[in-house]
């Protein structure tokens, strides 16, 4: 379908991004709707059928489970199965965002966002609308689809205990830092288990508020709570049979952790609103970026609690431990990005793959990702070279990456050289002068340290 013949359903309760959308489209579609209320969809979608949806991911007021635009995703699709719906997410929001392609959606924006990149999303979904459900552009990789990439030896342990342990009912605690693929592990070892028929269900404890604990994780009955319009079921019993992954399980406070406890002892939930108790059959995965020895404070976590959920412990290691690893993963990506963006695949040149072996990655997998993407977007030739990867200004270096990384003197040296000059984008006067030397002084360290 042509844009021009396009009617366009855009509900965001923020006006400045429905009139942002509106002075964008209005002379572009044959009809734009707005609506700030995610209430009104039934009734918006009961009078007429549009071409395309726009829906955002969260709500500053609506039903209370944490992912406001995966509920109404929800919505939309049972009243009008065959829409074309677009996600509008914040960047902290991205995972959810994934997490609706598989729930229906057909792409999903990030604000802010660019208008040309807006309207090619939004024509290609309409290129899309009428097609056989579920169907997907070959030249579209699912991103989410992220294999456990690795051949460095820690890796080696990582499946060797993945292989042993998956055929088990054993409950896993995996540990590792942000971004390092704790999902990605637990959803390996889901995929190796007697279990793989059944359903996976990921849930970000470490989010929920006391008052949606409950209902997120064991469900509710219909006037449970002023909210509760309907039955809701809990993700322990959507999980029955398969395996339930708790992200974030170290920041969940103390009161939460009796509830969960209770449950895992009796295998059994009760719905808020009711006094039937509902057995459940889960495989337990959890996982944190805690230290265990953090973890192991009875004013922070209950001892009882751990060793329920931790059978066998999996530790993830960062990106920085694990060698050629990096270049493995980023050639990976740039593979993802490069068909996802029609590019042609670049190369790395040796010089960018030594960027990236010298780069300490605070970040993680998640932020390699992410320079990749905007460097194979950015990109012009056809090799990906050292100034095309531009490392995440929202990463910081903490002190303790840098005892563990930068105790030579001459690579403490080299790497601060090289961050002052990306700092500046080039600017060798600036980056002189941060330093503390000359221009001369610093060409030679750039020579000596062929940077």
């Amino acid at each position: 379908m042509q844009l021009k013949h396009a009617s366009v359903l855009v509900i965001d309760d923020d006006p400045d991004v429905l009139t942002a959308v509106r002075l964008l489209l209005k002379p572009k579609v044959r009809e734009i709707v707005t609506d700030k209320n995610p209430e009104n969809i039934p009734s918006l979608l009961g009078a007429k059928k549009y071409d395309l949806i726009l829906l955002d991911m969260n709500f500053k007021s609506s039903i209370n489970t944490g992912n406001e635009g995966l509920f109404w995703l929800g919505k939309v699709k049972q009243l009008h199965p065959q829409a074309s719906v677009i996600m509008i997410t914040a960047y902290g929001g991205i995972d959810l965002a994934v997490r609706s392609l598989k729930e229906g959606a057909s792409d999903f924006v990030v604000k802010p966002w660019q208008n040309e990149k807006l309207l090619v999303t939004i024509e290609e979904s309409l290129e899309q609308h009428g097609k056989a459900p579920g169907r997907r552009k070959a030249s579209q990789p699912e991103e989410d689809s992220i294999p456990v990439i690795g051949e460095s030896e820690v890796m080696d342990d990582i499946f060797y205990k993945i292989k042993k342990i998956a055929p088990t009912d054993a409950n896993i605690l995996i540990l590792g830092e942000n971004g390092t693929g704790k999902d990605l592990i637990a959803q390996a070892i889901h995929r190796q288990s007697l279990r793989k028929d059944k359903p996976f269900i990921k849930v970000d404890v470490g989010a929920l508020t006391e008052s949606l604990f409950e209902s997120e994780l064991f469900g509710h009955k219909k006037g449970a709570f002023t909210d509760a319009r309907e039955d809701r079921t809990g993700r322990f019993e959507a999980a029955n049979g398969g395996t339930l992954f708790l992200d974030e399980i170290g920041n969940i406070s103390l009161q939460q952790q009796a509830k969960l406890l209770s449950v895992l002892q009796n295998r059994q939930i009760q719905k808020l609103g009711s006094n039937d108790p509902i057995p459940v059959d889960i495989r337990l995965i959890c996982a944190t970026n805690v230290p265990l020895q953090e973890l192991a404070s009875d004013s922070r976590f209950r001892k009882d609690l751990i060793y329920r959920i931790n059978t066998v412990e999996i530790m993830v290691p960062p990106l920085r431990k694990r060698g050629n690893d990096i270049v493995l993963i980023a050639k990976h990506f740039i593979k993802v990005y490069s068909s996802k963006y029609m590019k042609a695949l670049p190369e790395l040149d040796n010089r960018a793959i030594d960027k990236l072996m010298q780069y300490h990655f605070p970040g993680n997998v998640r932020e390699l990702q992410y320079t990749i993407e905007r460097a194979v977007i950015m990109a012009e030739g056809s090799c990906l070279t050292a100034s095309d990867l531009i490392f995440s200004p929202i990463e910081s270096v903490s002190s303790k990456v840098q005892q563990e990384e930068d105790t030579n003197l001459e690579n403490l040296e080299k790497n601060t050289i090289m961050r002052v000059i990306e700092k500046h984008q080039g600017n060798i006067s600036r980056a002189a002068k941060e330093l503390g030397i000359t221009r001369t002084a610093l060409y030679r360290r750039l020579s000596k340290y062929d940077i």
